[in-house]
């Protein structure tokens, strides 16, 4: 089955979302930190890939009860957004995932390089 179908609500701290958002001060921090950050193209591709994912998007990972989240991804054929390095190199990506916290049904979207490996 593909899509999300419990009842989910997004998570409206402005620090998740802004983290994936390009020329925010989150990813400067992140630049200068870790020397990279995946960011979407935009809000809009933020805001349409999210709403993929919960139609379309396919469960991701194994049932850990350790996990704090559940994990639906999506493939798309055109980039979503781009890793930014702190050289200023970008790298496509082509992978979403909305990240939701089990206990709450919070959600948030994340572009990603590909699907979620387990162990």
């Amino acid at each position: 089955m593909s899509g999300i179908d419990r009842e989910i609500i997004p998570d409206t701290r402005s620090s998740l979302i802004d983290r994936h958002l390009p020329n925010t001060p989150q990813v400067q921090r992140l630049l200068r930190r870790e020397g990279r950050a995946h960011v979407f193209i935009d809000r809009e591709t933020l805001e349409r890939v999210t709403r993929a994912i919960i139609e379309r998007g396919e469960r991701t990972g194994i049932e850990d009860e350790e996990d704090d989240y559940d994990r639906y991804e999506l493939y798309f054929s055109e980039a979503i957004g781009y890793i930014i390095k702190a050289d200023g190199s970008q790298i496509p990506l082509y992978y979403g995932e909305i990240k939701i916290v089990k206990e709450t049904g919070e959600y948030h979207a994340i572009p990603r390089t590909s699907p979620r490996r387990t162990s």
